[in-house]
């Protein structure tokens, strides 16, 4: 028992001693093996789950050791351009307020703090300022603070909100007297969703199973009492549970979700000693989603309607007889969202891969469509919880306008500009270009593509180029405004955004085509994209640096073990690469409920295609591009020993020269990474940096 440990210390010396020199870290090897479906899987880096053991965190720090040893000559570079980014944030500045009632709620931030402060102001923006939460008390004694709910009472007089200092999305419930500024001694732990009752004294919640982190029990609490009584335990592990309370405050609903499959059941929200009645009774593949008005419910359906149709039904009895059609079905247009309003309804759609807002008058049953002026855009709303509003409020951006909220006058159609977002440092968005490109992939689809990039740009394949990926989840990427992108468009680097299957920009078939035994064909189209900007000479493949984070790790993963030959470098952030040993272990946080997005490796067939894919099971004896893999010690949705265990495997198979770096947070850090905007805003600039250096770009 002693030679092992001795062996792994005199190794771990080596790495640390060796990291000084800029000589990799070597992991030791301990083989630990698994029968799956008859065959015998060994897996040499298995120990480094042990999250506990010193080991590994000396493994770890040797990682960071040796990182911060190939980067040091790239430190000056990192902090010329974090002072760059900084420069184009206006560090000290105010949300648009929100009114509701007789309150305007904002946040704002201050210069040199990390965080945001929420505030209120009773009657107009004159009156003397009430800060409702400071994350930066909390942050003297934290070294992570993240803000999870944040609700108020409908007779706004008390705040419920979550707060997890530990980066794992570990929420524990808080909640506030707004007239004393006193904390209630009502808090319990691993909250997930607060909504209150109508009473303003009943608090409903959810909360997680501390395992396998998934949202799985509704509790009913009333203000004072000890107790948490709980009402609801969800035992099918594929689901997850929230709750919230409808826009007219008349409902609360309890949303009981798979990956294809939803529940939803309702309480009036001033009777919380009630009992929560079922709306429609789960269907496998039905997928529903309801908010109410007036006496009705209104219910976005994929029932016979893949993009989703919006019915209405009587509340007495909103079984299918009773539907009817208040948005019908079309081929060629996603219904992501409908708000819902006294006088009028705001639907979110999406087509050809871009925003649309349409607002429906009840009164008049006319139909009106905001128009947006750029080819790229994105266009959501923006928050308006007032039932009795005569304007929605929305945000518009594009790669290269900055954030801006309007509010649109529903009565006379004309939208208002409250505030566009400053950019400090002479941003001039006429010096910029935003196009729409379209990527054929090898199966003859178009794949929609947001590229900016810098007027003068020369088209001759010796420009560098950034190009994003995600495409899971039927997660759209969003081509938003950037600041700190600048640092990167203004040294002649095009950023450039792959819409692949697995998102949904093209509607729910285009998720469906990259999930389950299609998954592949979101790596194809990101390759394939790839091979179309190189083709059009918007660069070539010793210019072209590619990044993706968490499932867009995994992309990265497969797609370097596909054609490593085509990139020269990667960020992969938060990866899941791991994708055998995590999905064939159900206590992990997010296994069983992923089954439905990835596959049950536990059947044969779904278990022989995700091997196919796996990035950490199909590293080979072979060149690779050069690599940064970023992540938290504390990361709860993609645990830390999957990079990790992917850095070491990889050193031990690459037969290049290329940089191979592992960068772990070891400090509270989570999925996201750190929590303070400023240490975040330091990250990144380390990242762009690299991959700027990369191609030779120093300056």
């Amino acid at each position: 028992m002693l030679r092992p440990r001795l062996s792994f210390v005199a190794i771990l010396v080596a790495s640390l001693v060796l990291a000084q020199t800029a000589s990799p870290p070597v992991a030791p090897i301990m083989p630990h093996r698994e029968v799956r479906h008859g065959a015998t899987v060994t897996d040499n880096y298995f120990w480094l789950r042990e999250k506990s053991n010193p080991k590994v965190t000396q493994y770890l720090e040797a990682e960071n050791a040796y990182t911060a040893a190939l980067t040091k000559d790239l430190q000056p570079f990192s902090e010329a351009l974090y002072k760059e980014m900084l420069s184009h944030i206006k560090q000290t500045d105010l949300s648009v307020p929100v009114r509701r009632g007789a309150n305007f709620y904002y946040s704002r931030t201050e210069e040199g703090k990390q965080y945001p402060i929420q505030c209120r102001r009773k009657g107009s923006m004159q009156a003397p300022e009430e800060i409702l939460l400071d994350s930066n008390e909390l942050a003297k004694t934290q070294k992570f603070v993240g803000l999870g709910a944040f609700v108020v009472s409908d007779d706004q007089n008390l705040l419920a909100y979550t707060v997890d200092f530990s980066g794992f999305r570990q929420f524990s419930l808080r909640v506030k007297d707004l007239r004393s500024g006193q904390l209630l001694p009502d808090t319990t732990e691993r909250v997930t969703a607060v909504s209150w009752a109508a009473d303003n004294q009943t608090l409903f919640l959810t909360t997680e199973d501390a395992v396998t982190k998934r949202s799985d029990k509704l509790w009913r609490h009333v203000l004072g009492a000890a107790a948490f009584d709980p009402l609801y335990e969800e035992k099918d592990e594929l689901y997850n549970i929230s709750i919230e309370k409808t826009r007219d405050k008349q409902y609360l609903f309890l949303g009981i979700e798979s990956s294809d499959t939803t529940e939803y059941r309702y309480l009036r929200a001033d009777r919380p000693a009630a009992s929560f009645a079922v709306l429609l009774p789960r269907e496998k593949k039905h997928r529903y989603y309801a908010d109410h008005r007036e006496g009705l419910f209104y219910i976005r359906t994929n029932k016979d309607a893949k993009n989703f149709q919006i019915v209405t039904a009587p509340e007495n009895d909103p079984t299918p007889k009773n539907w009817k059609v208040f948005i019908p079905h079309r081929d060629d247009v996603l219904i992501e969202d409908i708000d819902l309003f006294r006088d009028f309804a705001v639907v979110s759609e999406r087509s050809q891969a871009l925003d649309r807002i349409r607002i429906h008058k009840f009164q008049t049953g006319a139909w009106t469509e905001i128009s947006f002026p750029e080819p790229v855009y994105t266009a959501r709303g923006a928050g308006t919880p007032d039932f009795d509003s005569q304007t929605f409020r929305y945000g518009y951006q594009s790669l290269i306008t900055p954030s801006s909220i309007y509010d649109y006058n529903v009565a006379s159609g004309a939208s208002q500009l409250l505030k566009q977002q400053e950019v400090p440092g002479g941003y001039d968005r006429t010096q910029y270009v935003s196009e729409r490109l379209w990527a054929t992939a090898r199966d003859g689809v178009k794949v929609p593509v947001s590229i900016v990039y810098k007027k003068g740009l020369r088209r001759d394949g010796q420009s560098p180029l950034f190009l994003y990926g995600y495409g899971s989840y039927g997660i759209p990427m969003p081509a938003t405004f950037s600041g700190s992108r600048l640092v990167l468009v203004d040294r002649g680097m095009a950023y450039a955004i792959a819409h692949i299957r697995g998102g949904n920009e093209m509607g729910e078939k285009w998720k469906e085509d990259g999930m389950l035994m299609k998954k592949k064909n979101t790596f194809y189209d990101f390759i394939d994209t790839a091979e179309y900007l190189i083709r059009e000479k918007w660069t070539s493949k010793n210019r072209l640096v590619i990044e993706g984070g968490s499932a867009g790790g995994l992309l990265m993963g497969a797609v370097v073990n596909m054609r490593p030959d085509l990139f020269r470098a990667v960020h992969t952030a938060v990866p899941f690469v791991d994708v055998m040993n995590t999905m064939m272990d159900a206590s992990l946080p997010l296994t069983v409920g992923e089954y439905l997005e990835w596959g049950n490796p536990n059947e044969k067939a779904a278990y022989d295609y995700m091997k196919t894919y796996s990035p950490y099971d199909n590293l080979e004896k072979r060149a690779y591009p050069a690599m940064l893999v970023t992540t938290s010690f504390n990361d709860s949705q993609v645990m830390y020993w999957e990079p990790a265990k992917y850095v070491a495997r990889l050193r031990t198979l690459k037969t290049d020269k290329n940089p191979l770096l592992l960068k772990i947070k070891m400090e509270p850090a989570g999925h996201g990474g750190a929590s303070g905007r400023y240490d975040r805003l330091k990250d990144q600039a380390f990242e762009y940096a690299w991959l700027l250096s990369q191609v030779g770009i120093t300056k």
